[in-house]
């Protein structure tokens, strides 16, 4: 193992080995309390761009599962085609690994799939530097290179990591099978490609594409309906669809104004049911009129807890993210739906009269608990 060093922003080193990919990288530093996951973590579009520290001691220890495709094209266990972090920074890596359904060590999936991993790191501290400073931007240098001045941090907020995760084309899925569409398909066009693979006894949801979970899409097909995902930029209003679902994504929301603006235009449709999750709860509150800000340092974790707002019905959720709501700029239509019960944060919107709601936190999760995966079957509801 070679020795790595990662330097933050505020000239903080961590001194640690390499057990991953060998090659100097950057990106925001920050860290995730849950105690497993770091497959689907690591295969978590919303991690791009991100050099993510697990505040857990051990890991690997479970290794990773294979990375095989269903008949529709969605990974069985992963949640994307590929990873998505920068790098993965951990207290103790475990070589050794033992699971039922493992097939390789995290490190030989790091170095296949060319993503750095340091272990040896003094997580504990780095957490605290990041809790008390705020997430910051950081590089892993080698200790024994000359240092690459290439590879330097730029600005997390200023990068579309939306764009760079979604989806290129019309992607329809019904359940067994997927089929690609082109977006420079005219829409009447693409309404009779579509009409030709739907089945009349299903519904349609368009989900765009801002960096969705797999797991996203699997909650959906197996609730019964046919799902047409978009990319996070499209225009698809003109296209035939039941209902409206906004993924969650990588980076500044405020950057996503294409997708704030289509949001607005579907809007006009007062009956249309519309879901956001994570990203999606910022897009939709963006088109509601409200504003985002940036936490200080994230919620990322399996153990969150939110409260639904005018009730005593309190979750454990999965979430990550860096960006919420700001509930006092909700206008008079809109109300918080949850509100996280550690630091007071929005964790959901809804309007007062339209089916439009969202959840800032995973009701998916993939991985974490699942308590909240109730509002997939409040949203397909209400498609009628």
């Amino acid at each position: 193992m070679r020795n790595v060093t990662l330097i933050l922003d505020d000239g903080s080193r961590f001194h640690g080995k390499s057990f991953g990919y060998e090659k100097p990288v950057a990106g925001e530093v920050v860290f995730n309390t849950a105690m497993t996951g770091y497959p689907e973590s690591l295969t978590d579009p919303s991690y791009a761009g991100q050099l993510m520290t697990l505040t857990y001691p051990l890991v690997g220890n479970y290794g990773v599962p294979p990375f095989t495709f269903e008949a529709d094209g969605i990974p069985t266990f992963m949640e994307s085609e590929h990873i998505h972090a920068e790098a993965i920074i951990v207290s103790d890596y475990s070589e050794n690994f033992c699971h039922w359904n493992a097939i390789e060590s995290l490190g030989d999936w790091l170095k296949r799939e060319q993503v750095p991993g340091i272990t040896g790191i003094d997580t504990r501290e780095l957490t605290k530097v990041l809790r008390e400073h705020g997430v910051m931007m950081g590089r892993i240098v080698f200790d024994d290179e000359a240092e690459d001045e290439s590879v330097k941090p730029e600005c997390y907020g200023e990068i579309n990591y939306v764009d760079k995760v979604s989806c290129k084309d019309l992607i329809f899925y019904n359940g067994t099978e997927s089929h690609r569409l082109s977006t420079d398909t005219p829409i009447a066009q693409l309404n009779s490609q579509l009409s030709a693979l739907h089945s009349p006894l299903k519904k349609i949801v368009l989900l765009v594409d801002c960096g969705v979970k797999s797991n996203i899409i699997r909650c959906l097909l197996k609730r019964g309906v046919e799902v047409v995902r978009v990319p996070w930029d499209y225009d698809y209003n003109g296209l035939a669809f039941d209902g409206l679902f906004i993924s969650n994504g990588p980076g500044d929301p405020d950057i996503c104004d294409a997708a704030v603006q289509n949001i607005r235009k579907a809007m006009a449709n007062e009956k249309l049911p519309i879901f956001g999750i994570c990203m999606g709860n910022q897009l939709l509150s963006k088109a509601g009129g409200a504003k985002i800000y940036k936490l200080k340092y994230g919620h990322r974790s399996h153990n969150q807890p939110v409260r639904m707002v005018g009730t005593e019905r309190c979750f454990i959720t999965s979430q990550n993210h860096g960006y919420a709501v700001d509930n006092s700029t909700l206008s008079a239509d809109w109300e918080p739906l949850f509100i996280n019960m550690n630091d007071g944060s929005n964790e959901g919107i809804r309007h007062k009269r339209n089916p439009w709601f969202s959840a800032q936190f995973h009701p998916e999760a993939a991985s974490g608990p699942t308590d909240t995966e109730f509002l997939f079957d409040e949203f397909v509801k209400l498609l009628g």
